[in-house]
């Protein structure tokens, strides 16, 4: 297992030769010491390997002996995992383009690696509204009271909130960098960083001393999502890496949960677009994620503040008006109250959810509504 580590880590020193392509290499040969010594011919049969990216591996691969850059490279970066290590999380490697190789520092507790502690992502804007840190901090404490493990990007704004509060209610937390491990991006956010080493765990698919780049940060999203069960969206704009991290939710099959928002505010228009897109509502439906992951039964951890009424009845949108004449004093399908008001589903879902927050009408299991 060391000899074949090596070979992962000496496949990422071939340029052209990424993440996906490692995938079909390992899933070709078996092992990718193996891959190492196949011919050009060999190589050739791999989808992606075309005439460009042989020549590099031809004349890369001369250059290097993986025993040796093992050595070397471990001098500089003691703690990482490849695919090849039992210890390398498990949900990551489930996913279609795992980090070849994952730097970590800090506590490792190999229960959440194996898969056996849930693990949810909490993304969003970094700039946050007092309603998207005030929910940030009472579901981070929710889940950490109830044994998840919270897993963000120590960004500012709602990753910043899900770390603290997360370590403030005696959980565990893990970063996900765009930069080594060892490199503290935002600088402002060194005490919280100091604070994660101690009671949870940074990762990064970039070794020591690598500097923060712009493109980094959206490809490190991919592993907030692998790495964990359910990914959490509390604010976030139409164009957020929040809604990134989503995408890859998505696409590895794991459940994705929107904190739902007003219609004309700003931070929340991501949130409302994963919402229509098929997304859960956070707020209605963390119960039912913690009894799906097996925690505890009922949430009895989240202190809740009532939500103030944005508007009163008189003071409705005509839009929003509609909506509630439509739902009279029966329960109603939402596709009755696309008939009744003949406006698109977009607009009502949208309005549904403010009429939500405003405390005027109540969801029911299988899209149904009515007042409250």
């Amino acid at each position: 297992m060391g000899e074949e580590r090596a070979y992962w880590l000496a496949w990422t020193g071939i340029s052209g030769v990424g993440p996906v392509l490692l995938q079909r290499l390992h899933e070709r040969f078996g092992t990718l010491s193996t891959a190492w010594n196949a011919t050009t011919a060999e190589l050739k049969q791999v989808p992606g390997f075309g005439g460009q990216t042989l020549e590099k591996v031809v004349t890369q691969r001369s250059r290097l002996d993986p025993e040796k850059l093992l050595i070397q490279h471990q001098q500089e970066n003691p703690h990482f995992w490849t695919p090849a290590d039992a210890d390398y999380p498990r949900l990551l490697r489930e996913t279609p383009n795992p980090p070849p190789i994952l730097y970590y520092r800090g506590e490792v507790e190999l229960q959440e690696n194996l898969g056996q502690k849930p693990l949810v992502g909490i993304v969003g804007t970094r700039k946050p509204s007092d309603y998207g840190i005030r929910w940030t901090r009472q579901i981070s404490t929710a889940l950490a009271k109830n044994g998840f493990t919270v897993v963000s990007g120590m960004a500012e704004g709602i990753d910043t909130e899900s770390h603290l509060a997360t370590m403030k209610a005696g959980g565990r937390t893990i970063a996900v960098l765009g930069t080594g491990v060892d490199v503290i991006y935002p600088h402002k956010n060194r005490d919280l960083y100091k604070q994660i080493l101690s009671q949870g765990l940074v990762v990064s698919e970039y070794p020591a001393k690598t500097p923060p780049d712009r493109t980094h940060f959206p490809r490190r999203n991919r592993i907030i999502a692998g790495l964990s069960r359910a990914t959490l969206v509390m604010e976030a704009p139409v164009k957020s890496g929040a809604l990134i991290t989503a995408t890859y939710a998505n696409e590895y099959g794991r459940d994705v949960y929107a904190l739902p928002g007003r219609v004309d505010d700003y931070p929340s228009q991501g949130c409302l677009k994963l919402l229509n897109q098929g997304a859960s509502l956070v707020l209605r439906e963390l119960d039912e994620l913690l009894k799906m992951l097996g925690a505890i039964p009922k949430i009895d951890t989240i202190e809740t503040e009532p939500i103030p009424q944005q508007l009163n009845l008189p003071d409705l949108s005509p839009e929003l008006q509609q909506v509630m004449n439509a739902i009279a004093c029966d329960i109603v399908t939402f596709d009755l109250v696309v008939q009744k008001t003949t406006m698109n589903t977009g607009s009502v879902s949208s309005a549904l959810l403010q009429l939500e927050l405003m405390g005027l009408v109540s969801q029911l299991p299988g899209m149904r509504y009515q007042k409250i």
